[in-house]
C-alpha cells in the first residue's frame, strides 16, 4: 500500500484530484479539512472543547456548533489566533488520520489531502507527496464558488497561504490543474503509473 500526499494553495483542485483518483484507483481518500471538520462538529471532543476556549463563546451559532464564518474572518487578520488554530488542529487531526491510516488495509493506495502537509509533519506518513499548482485566478474563482465569498476575500485569502514555490521546491511531483479535466486525468495516471 502506497501513502501519497496531495498538498497545494486553496482553489488548486486538490478535492478534485482526489475525486479523479478515487474513480480510477483502489484508493483511499485521508482529508485534513474532513477529519478537522467532524472533529469540530462533536461537542464532546477535545478538539471542540479547545476550538471554543481559543475563539470564545461568541464563535458559538446557536445550536452550539462552531460558527465557521467568524472563525474564518478572525483567522485571517490575526495570525496569532491562526497560528493558535493551525497548532490545534495539527495536534488533534494528525493524531485521526494516523489512526485512521492505520486502520486501512485493503487499498493500493492512501491519498492524504492536507493544505498544511509540510507544516503539520503529515509528509512524514507518505512515500511521495504531490503538490496541485493552478494559475491564481482558477484558485480565486474556485474558492469564490465553493465558498460562497467575493473576490477580495478569496484573494486574501490566499495571500496568508504558502507561494506556489513552496509548494513546487517541496514536492515529488507537480500537476498544473488549469487544464481541461481529461488532461488533468491524464497528470495524475502519469505520475501515479510512473515506475
Amino acid at each position: 500500500m502506497r501513502v501519497i500526499g496531495i498538498t497545494g494553495s486553496s482553489g488548486s483542485g486538490k478535492t478534485t484530484v482526489c475525486k479523479i483518483i478515487k474513480k480510477l484507483y483502489n484508493s483511499e481518500i485521508l482529508d485534513a479539512d474532513k477529519v478537522a471538520k467532524e472533529l469540530s462538529n462533536d461537542v464532546n471532543s477535545d478538539y471542540y472543547r479547545e476550538m471554543v476556549k481559543l475563539f470564545g463563546k461568541e464563535c458559538l451559532l446557536e445550536d452550539n456548533m462552531l460558527n465557521r464564518k467568524k472563525i474564518a474572518e478572525i483567522i485571517y487578520q490575526d495570525e496569532a489566533k491562526r497560528e493558535s488554530l493551525n497548532n490545534l488542529t495539527f495536534n488533534y487531526v494528525v493524531k485521526k488520520m494516523k489512526k485512521d491510516l492505520s486502520e486501512i488495509k485493503d487499498k493500493d493506495l492512501v491519498i492524504i489531502d492536507a493544505p498544511l502537509l509540510y507544516e503539520a509533519g503529515v509528509d512524514k506518513l507518505c512515500d511521495k507527496v504531490i503538490a496541485i499548482i493552478a494559475e491564481k485566478s482558477n484558485k480565486v474563482k474556485r474558492i469564490c464558488l465553493r465558498d460562497g465569498i467575493d473576490e477580495l476575500f478569496a484573494k486574501k485569502r490566499l495571500l496568508i497561504q504558502n507561494e506556489d514555490d513552496f509548494y513546487i521546491n517541496k514536492a515529488d511531483y507537480v500537476i498544473y490543474n488549469n487544464k481541461d479535466f481529461k488532461e488533468l486525468e491524464e497528470s495524475i495516471k502519469k505520475v501515479l503509473e510512473e515506475k
